[in-house]
């Protein structure tokens, strides 16, 4: 194991969820040769209108059980 690997692994307790969170994707991404750009765009295009759907308040958001369970069960 390189001393860069074991400097990461010994410091990555000190990272915050989020942190780690990124730090996870950034090393999956890397692994990709391929470029994904357009992809990237697009995915970040279509949560920020989400997000804003959610924020004007255009749609509602449902729970975890209603996905799980079904939407017919609670409607």
């Amino acid at each position: 194991m390189s001393d860069k690997m074991k400097q990461v692994l010994e410091n990555i307790k000190e990272l915050s969820p989020h942190e780690k969170g990124t730090l996870a994707h950034c090393l999956i991404s890397s692994l990709d040769q391929t470029n994904n750009d357009d992809v990237d765009d697009a995915w970040a295009e279509l949560a920020g209108a989400r997000f804003s759907q959610l924020e004007s308040g255009e749609v509602k958001p449902i729970t975890w059980e209603k996905i799980k369970f079904g939407l017919k069960r609670y409607t």
